[in-house]
């Protein structure tokens, strides 16, 4: 759907924060305090259809806005809780917008109550940013389901999954380890050569909803890789965590020493 389709389909849709205002509004922390990601966006007005930049921090499974970055009480929020987050295919006519929108519904629907907003649009300045902005809302919303685990705590991920029988590695690791030695290993360039970026995305989407695909005999071995690389380059802390460095350096250095 173009961008100008979007925007004519939510001439009903309300100013966001509105539904929010009412005696259910949860507390406004401080902007430091939980804050998951912070930044600017633009969002749509309702009837002027002008937009408005505001300052965004999310929070906890809300979505806050202010007027800025020093204020501390915001002017509204998103409740995420349910809601599904989808990039907006950019406009040829209407080049540089980078638009996403949080639409509720379709997660856990028949587990929840029912949500009264409806869709919020939003523009990040960059597709960089707007790309960091959906991972990190889709983090929030999928991870109670097993999802969002692209910048994930390796720790968090690890313990979610050990519900489901014993684990000492991501399900994501552990699968596209074992196709890695299963069909790369006389691969050349493996981990070096990239895989196709597309489906990388793909995959790496699939797993922050919480599904689990599958590689089979088309699947390209480097996208796997890339796919890992990818994975074990957002985590928060490396693999090696940052306490146990120096002590890693160290023990590297007594192994060249005495081989």
């Amino acid at each position: 759907m173009s961008g100008l389709c979007v925007f004519a389909a939510r001439s009903k849709s309300m100013v966001m924060g509105e539904v929010s205002r009412g005696p259910c509004r949860p507390g406004s922390p401080s902007l430091q305090e939980g804050a998951l990601k912070a930044g600017w966006l633009k969002k749509q007005r309702s009837i002027m259809k002008n937009w408005q930049l505001r300052w965004f921090v999310l929070r906890s499974d809300h979505l806050y806005f202010y007027k800025d970055e020093e204020e501390t009480k915001p002017q509204g929020f998103i409740p995420l809780q349910g809601c599904q987050v989808n990039e907006i295919s950019a406009n040829p006519d209407e080049p540089g917008r980078h638009l996403f929108e949080i639409v509720p519904g379709g997660i856990g629907e028949k587990d929840r109550a029912p949500i009264s907003h409806e869709s919020f649009l939003l523009m990040a300045n960059s597709q960089t940013d707007m790309d960091d902005w959906v991972k990190a809302i889709r983090r929030v919303i999928w991870a109670p389901f097993g999802g969002g685990i692209f910048g994930q705590r390796l720790e968090d991920t690890v313990q979610f999954e050990r519900k489901f029988g014993p684990r000492l590695a991501p399900l994501l690791v552990e699968q596209c380890v074992d196709f890695i030695r299963e069909r790369g290993l006389d691969e050349e360039g493996l981990f070096r050569m990239p895989g196709q970026a597309n489906l990388v995305k793909e995959l790496q989407e699939a797993f922050d909803c919480g599904d689990k695909p599958l590689f089979d005999s088309n699947t390209d071995v480097h996208t796997v890789a890339s796919l890992l690389k990818l994975y074990l380059r957002e985590l928060p802390e490396p693999v090696i965590p940052f306490s146990k460095y120096e002590d890693f350096l160290t023990c590297n250095s007594w192994v060249h020493k005495y081989t």
